[in-house]
């Protein structure tokens, strides 16, 4: 008798592409981290004190969150990048945190998509250090559409 996923011998993605797409995740958390102390330090205005107050915390989180996914890196074998996607800046703070907002969904989209990716792989512990990296990014997506007066935006992992 044949198992039932014997039909599907190899996974979709190899480690060496895990590495590759988990180092772009790396490159986004620390696009996060530069963008969220450099705009928690430059909002202006007495409506955005608090939320700037807030933007500080998400930049240390984000820093665990690379911490995380660069030991994930060198656990596979790679090197962790040092070279962070580029951050929008602006003088207006509303478009400081859309950015931050399509920064953040962009980053859960991404993270959903290597979760399932990581469990295909049998990478388990990964996909669960995943998850929990997941949970303050959906925080921090609540947060800054709540700072923006916006529902928060739904985001799937279409491919």
């Amino acid at each position: 008798m044949t198992p039932k996923n014997a039909s599907k011998s190899t996974a979709s993605i190899t480690r060496e592409q895990l590495i590759d797409l988990l180092n772009q995740d790396l490159a986004r958390e620390f696009q996060a981290i530069i963008g969220y102390v450099n705009y928690s330090q430059v909002l202006k205005g007495a409506a955005y004190m608090n939320i700037a107050g807030e933007l500080e915390k998400h930049a240390a989180e984000e820093l665990s969150h690379a911490l995380i996914i660069a030991n994930q890196i060198d656990y596979f074998g790679g090197m962790p990048t040092t070279v962070p996607k580029p951050v929008k800046t602006s003088e207006k703070a509303v478009d400081m945190l859309r950015f931050d907002l399509d920064n953040e969904n962009e980053t859960i989209r991404q993270y959903r998509r290597r979760i399932r990716q990581c469990d295909e792989l049998g990478e388990v512990a990964t996909a669960e250090h995943i998850r929990e990296i997941l949970l303050d990014e959906q925080d921090h997506q609540i947060a800054l559409a709540t700072a923006l007066g916006i529902e928060t935006p739904q985001v799937g992992i279409a491919d």
